[in-house]
């Protein structure tokens, strides 16, 4: 992999003991970056990885349990980042659940907490973190959204609703800091075969009344005109480029990863 001059650099990845947000890491680690680590699971798991991360890739790795529906508990993870490595260049947003259902069935509790998950826990994270890039005078904010913050699809309301709003929140953030050397990008994948991925094929199943294997050919996949899915490398490549130097001209852009679903 080439060199993006990161080395030094210092970078909190939420939702990261899995799937998008454990590969997007290991892919800064790769690059010399410093890495706060967090997320949910089993404590002896995270604190493993966290060793083999460090081990193997040469850099210093953190981890904060910060809870995304907690701002104080947050803002201390963004705060704890800076105090260990003393400078904060990279937030990338990943953190992020969903459920399927019906609008007229779907739980209030799952709304209000993919809303706080998928989308209020960047703004304060974001929040808590532009004053550390603006003294920095450099700064790389990505959130990742998804296909579905770029158009919908049944039986996913709240996570529509969440990815869309972290799209046009992402360009409020590009415009505010766009004359202090921060920039900030969405990367909108299409389906990624991640833990969250398989428990919505389940789901999708259920909701539909149709079996696995034709929820992943009809539904998971329709949307997707390669007929694949998206892999991990084809995600950190676009994220590499946004935090290096050679990203420094994109800023507010929403970029599908989606092999050409959002391009009809």
């Amino acid at each position: 992999m080439p060199d993006y001059g990161l080395k030094g650099h210092a970078a909190v990845v939420t939702g990261s003991t899995s799937g998008i947000g454990q590969a997007m890491a290991q892919a800064l680690a790769a690059q010399g970056v410093d890495i706060v680590l967090n997320g949910f699971g089993d404590p002896a798991k995270i604190e493993a990885e966290r060793a083999a991360l460090e081990k193997e890739a040469g850099v210093r790795v953190r981890y904060h349990g910060a809870d995304m529906t907690k701002p104080a508990e947050i803002a201390d993870m963004i705060g704890f980042a800076h105090r260990e490595f003393g400078r904060l260049d990279i937030l990338l947003n990943n953190a992020g659940i969903q459920h399927v259902a019906a609008i007229e069935d779907f739980p209030i509790d799952k709304w209000d907490a993919i809303i706080a998950i998928n989308l209020t826990s960047a703004f304060h994270a974001t929040r808590a973190a532009i004053p550390i890039m603006k003294v920095q005078g450099r700064g790389r904010i990505v959130n990742l959204a998804s296909a579905h913050g770029l158009v919908a699809s049944p039986f996913k309301s709240a996570y529509v609703a969440a990815k869309h709003g972290i799209v046009g929140f992402t360009k409020t953030t590009a415009l505010e800091l766009a004359r202090f050397g921060v920039t900030a990008n969405a990367i909108c994948p299409g389906y990624v075969k991640t833990p969250l991925v398989e428990a919505q094929i389940a789901d999708q199943a259920k909701a539909r009344g149709i079996a696995a294997d034709r929820v992943v050919e009809e539904v998971i996949l329709a949307a997707q005109p390669n007929k694949s899915f998206v892999e991990y490398p084809h995600l950190a490549g676009l994220l590499l480029y946004l935090v290096s130097d050679m990203g420094a001209s994109t800023t507010g852009a929403a970029l599908s990863v989606d092999g050409g679903w959002t391009a009809a």
